[in-house]
């Protein structure tokens, strides 16, 4: 896997499933679109820790600085 994400792009990722977990410990979000969120949020971690995006490759786009 060739790595397509940047390390703002995996920092924004990190972020946002922190906010998306702590909505929901907090029972501000719930059920099934609570569920549905927190898998996300764990995709989201997952690729920011492996900086590599399927669906980046699908479209080809890449977030990654480019050494020149």
């Amino acid at each position: 896997m060739k790595k397509n994400m940047g390390s703002i792009d995996k920092t924004i990722r990190i972020i946002i499933a922190a906010v998306i977990a702590g909505l929901y410990y907090a029972n501000i979000i719930t059920g099934t679109f609570g569920i549905v969120l927190l898998v996300l949020a764990g995709v989201f971690v997952l690729t920011s820790l492996v900086s590599f995006c399927p669906l980046y490759t699908l479209f080809g786009v890449s977030t990654c600085s480019t050494k020149q």
